[in-house]
Parts: structure tokens; sequence; C-alpha cells
């Protein structure tokens, strides 16, 4: 007998794809159930079922958010110099918050930087999460200096937290209107920071 209906599979991606645009726009808190089922086009039952509440939707939609929007940082990390790990991820990190057709910045900083009390596993996630990138761009930058690629007397952590604020930065002025010109001009400057290969 055949199966009614879409797979299931359907449309879990696209379900999730439109929650991740209007966690994107309106932040963790701004959103309501109802934003999401009427994003996703699910009734609150089938909600629940496929995804769980409110938090872990919005958990669900950052891991994809991570895997589909922010693939580049996969291929940043395996640049085989640090400078060049600096520059595909700054300069890919630009282009993805400056996305047209997406909302301007990152769904990780605009989706909870801070919240009501009752929301602090959400911004306790989002920090784990960002902390979680870091400590790879900590590593990769360790393995630069073992390697020789970058000065003993660098420091592989402080380099890691130096671009994450760059790119929090960027993504904060992405949301506020910045072009994506300037944000490249900013991107450059940081660049800096690294010896050129």
């Amino acid at each position: 007998m055949a199966e009614r209906g879409r797979p299931r599979e359907f449309a879990l991606d696209e379900a999730l794809d439109r929650a991740i645009e209007v966690f994107w726009r309106q932040g963790y808190e701004g959103t309501t159930l109802d934003d999401i089922t009427a994003a996703m086009k699910i009734s609150r039952p089938s909600l629940y079922a496929a995804f769980g509440n409110k938090e872990e939707t919005f958990k669900r939609a950052v891991g994809r958010y991570a895997v589909v929007d922010m693939a580049y940082i996969d291929d940043a990390i395996a640049e085989p110099t640090a400078r060049l790990v600096a520059e595909h991820y700054l300069r890919s990190n630009v282009r993805a918050i400056t996305e047209p057709g997406k909302p301007a910045g990152c769904l990780s900083i605009q989706g909870g930087l801070s919240g009501s009390p009752e929301h602090h596993r959400v911004v306790s996630f989002l920090n784990e999460s960002r902390r979680g990138g870091e400590a790879r761009f900590a590593a990769r930058f360790q393995r630069a200096i073992d390697d020789g690629d970058l000065s003993a007397s660098e420091n592989a952590a402080e380099l890691a937290k130096y671009l994450a604020t760059v790119t929090a930065g960027l993504a904060v002025q992405a949301s506020g209107g910045a072009s994506r010109a300037d944000l490249e001009s900013v991107a450059h400057r940081a660049l800096l920071g690294f010896p050129a290969p």
C-alpha cells in the first residue's frame, strides 16, 4: 500500500530552513510558536511531533544553519596556512552575512545574545556553540604554530578569540545595514593581524 502524503524527510529540512529565517529575523525571544508554525506551514502538534518544543526547534535550526550557511568554516580550516585560514573565513563570513534574500547578520548572534531568565538555556547554548567554533580555530592555529607557519610567540587561543570577535562585530554591523564593501574593508584590515603566506 502506498504511503500517503509527503515523506517526513520532506520536509524536515525545508521546515527548518523556514524556522531559521524567522529566528534569524526576530531572535529566539521575539519568535512565538505561532510565528514558527506559520512559517513552517504546520500545526503545533506536528511541530511537537517533528521537532519538540520551541527551544528544541531553535537548537535544530541552529544546527542546520551551521551545516548549510556556515559550511565555509570547514573549508577555511582546511586552508594550508593560518593567514589563508583567516582570509577564507573572514571573506566567506562577510558574503554570508550580507547574502541577498537572507536576513543580514548571523543567526547565532541575532538569535539570542541575551534573554530573560527563563531563556537562559538558549543563551548558554549559543554561547557554547560559539565557543566550540572558536576552539576549532584555536586548534588550527596551534597546529600552524607547531608547524612553524606562525611564530612560536603567537597565542592560538588569542588569535581564535580575535577572529571570533571580529566576525561577531561584522554580523552586528551587517544587521545594522553596513554594506558588503564596508565589511570587506574591515575584514581586510583584520587580516593585518596574520602574516602573509
